[in-house]
């Protein structure tokens, strides 16, 4: 697929600024619509959607069809009637730079319960006929979200009694009997979210504004996804993984990247002609405009660890679907508005994928000028004109905290030097406002798509990093704060984005 020239912005709506704790679908969303129309951007690039689980990651969700109950907004249900303005000021003080999870949910869950009190006295057609619409995913979504509950919310659904676990027919009628009212609170609370995510999509696009989301290769294993369709994965007996995902050792790091996630079967999968890949795709359509697919490496070779390694060092490489997966998708979908993530270790098969089906790669600024073998394909003088590209993406350090060398890192102060010094000579610049050399020199390139992360173009440091890859706790909090949002910013954004045709 052709993508029009245009620029964007990378920000989670969790990273949204606001007074409850965690950004949200309301005021502040529209606001950055609002900023980004008016510095003539057109797109908004977004991390998964979904229930975050482990660690708070928005790739490892308990579901890859539900959306974040976190980002329901408050206000918006003040509007709506479900809550009255007093719930809110009885809310607790919530720190404004960053996002305490542990704090926020429980503040949380308690609005959308007296949100559901409140709904549950008068239920509404637009709410039944939207279980009816995604009742292929929503019944088991909701029946496992009131079970995962109902045991503390802690133990993986392996741990949970044999009959709820493996899903026999006689304990799955008692769960649904006694937890019916659970059941239908997480019914509600996917109503509220997709009503919210619906509205916002809506208000982006009456502003020229495209919304790119994100999909991972994998789901959690403590998923809806994973225990409702337990035989489209490589399990055991017992219903833990038999070999994990992750990505071998590598220029970033020694032993390599351990995710955990289950592996699919493939075989199977293909016997259904990917019916449960169609039908994941076709949920994430209704969502975005475009989606930026994680790992598509893995698609033609994945990295499969025995269960229990405590690192990714001893696994080896397996064939993925390859070609046969996006033949399926396309033929039950048209054709396809993906960006394919093609970070890491590269091949010429997986870049015959990818070129085979037009799906534009990707490029990371940051990564041009040091040790990754990828490195001179990051440059701008070897652009491809259907590309992608960025200055940095989630998973890396922001722009000037990776100038600095003041954040987590595997380069030692000579190395640090070294692409200082390269990087000076290839921009041409002298100063220290390195994150405007960088926006600038990819609004100027040939990528038909240039997405910044909002915190290089705010210049915010390593204390900004949204994640550390193999890292536990800290990640996913950062937020940015009221009055951030300059119109000097907005106005040195749009005389750029005009300058370059963007």
């Amino acid at each position: 697929m052709k993508f029009a020239r245009s620029s964007g912005i990378l920000l989670h709506p969790t990273s949204l600024c606001g007074p409850y704790g965690i950004g949200d679908l309301g005021t502040e969303a529209r606001r950055f619509a609002d900023f980004l129309h008016g510095a003539g951007m057109r797109l908004w690039q977004v991390l998964p959607l979904g229930p975050t689980g482990y660690g708070d990651s928005p790739y490892q969700l308990f579901s890859a069809f539900a959306g974040n109950p976190l980002l329901i907004s408050p206000d918006l249900l003040v509007e709506q009637a479900y809550l009255d303005a007093a719930d809110l000021a009885r809310l607790p003080a919530q720190p404004e730079g960053d996002v305490d999870y542990a704090s926020v949910i429980h503040a949380k869950f308690a609005l959308l319960d007296r949100a559901f009190e409140k709904f549950d006295a008068g239920r509404s057609a637009a709410f039944e006929s939207f279980c009816t619409r995604q009742q292929a995913w929503l019944d088991d979504y909701a029946l496992f979200a009131a079970l995962k509950q109902s045991h503390g919310g802690e133990a993986i659904w392996t741990r949970w009694e044999r009959g709820y676990a493996f899903r026999e027919p006689a304990a799955l009628a008692r769960a649904r009997l006694e937890l019916g009212r659970d059941i239908e609170r997480h019914r509600f609370r996917q109503f509220l979210f997709f009503e919210q995510w619906r509205a916002l999509r809506q208000y982006c696009h009456a502003r020229g504004i495209r919304i790119l989301g994100d999909m991972p290769i994998y789901v959690a294993h403590d998923s809806a996804d994973v225990w409702s369709n337990p035989e489209l994965f490589r399990l055991n007996a017992a219903g833990d993984p038999e070999v994990v995902a992750g990505v071998p050792p590598d220029y970033f790091t020694a032993d390599g990247q351990l995710w955990g996630n289950p592996i699919y079967q493939w075989e199977l999968l293909e016997q259904q002609r990917y019916e449960w890949w169609v039908e994941r795709l076709r949920a994430v359509l209704q969502q975005v405009d475009l989606v930026r697919l994680d790992h598509f490496r893995g698609f033609q070779a994945y990295w499969e660890v025995p269960a229990g390694e405590p690192t990714a060092r001893h696994g080896r490489w397996v064939k993925g679907p390859g070609a046969k997966l996006f033949t399926a998708l396309e033929a039950a979908l048209g054709e396809l508005p993906i960006i394919a993530e093609n970070l890491g270790v590269i091949t010429p098969e997986v870049e015959a994928i990818r070129e085979r089906f037009g799906y534009p790669g990707m490029t990371v600024l940051q990564f041009a000028f040091g040790n990754d073998p990828q490195g001179p394909s990051f440059r701008p003088h070897n652009y491809v004109g259907h590309s992608v590209a960025y200055s940095g993406t989630h998973d890396n350090d922001t722009t000037v905290g990776w100038w600095r060398g003041t954040g987590a890192s595997t380069r030692t102060p000579a190395d640090i030097a070294r692409e200082q010094e390269f990087t000076r000579r290839y921009l041409r610049f002298e100063g220290d406002d390195v994150h405007w050399i960088f926006i600038q020199t990819l609004l100027a390139s040939v990528a038909d798509t240039v997405l910044v992360p909002l915190q290089d173009v705010l210049g915010r440091g390593s204390e900004a990093r949204m994640n550390l890859p193999g890292s536990l706790g800290g990640n996913w909090r950062w937020r940015y704060q009221a009055g951030d949002l300059t119109p000097e910013l907005q106005n040195r954004l749009r005389d750029l984005v005009m300058m370059y045709d963007r």
